[in-house]
């Protein structure tokens, strides 16, 4: 079996959901720690993916993955695309505001963009999975 940067970058997008779907289930019980640990963990995993993005684009010289599904399905993947590309470019800032104001202890302004950060960064994130599968697997 052959490495493929495109599936790397799916599983660490993946792994970045599973850890943000952690990190939501541990605040709500009231976890503080093990809410801190999946989230910085999701930060570390998803810094790994934008590093190894940026190089696979590099690699190919810009060069973009052909979509080949006709019809609705390519109606549907372009949507969810254009949605994703342009949360993917803001959520970088948010992520790092949201952290900011956890790392600095102003809890209720941390919970206030985070309800914003985290829902776009899930979307993202989940987003960057099926992508790959769009484009790679399904058609």
């Amino acid at each position: 079996m052959n490495f493929s940067l495109p599936a790397f970058n799916a599983f660490l997008n993946g792994t970045a959901t599973v850890l943000l779907t952690l990190g939501f289930v541990f605040i709500k019980f009231g976890r503080w720690k093990a809410h801190r640990n999946s989230m910085v963990g999701a930060l570390v995993v998803s810094a790994f993916f934008l590093f190894f993005y940026v190089l696979d684009k590099i690699l190919r010289q810009g060069v973009h993955t052909q979509f080949g599904g006709e019809g609705f399905w390519q109606v549907f993947y372009y949507v969810m695309l254009i949605s994703h590309v342009i949360l993917a470019m803001i959520i970088l800032p948010l992520i790092f505001r949201t952290l900011y104001l956890a790392v600095k202890q102003r809890y209720q302004d941390h919970r206030r963009w985070a309800r914003f950060t985290y829902p776009a960064w899930y979307y993202v994130s989940v987003t960057g999975v099926l992508v790959y599968f769009f484009l790679y697997q399904w058609f």
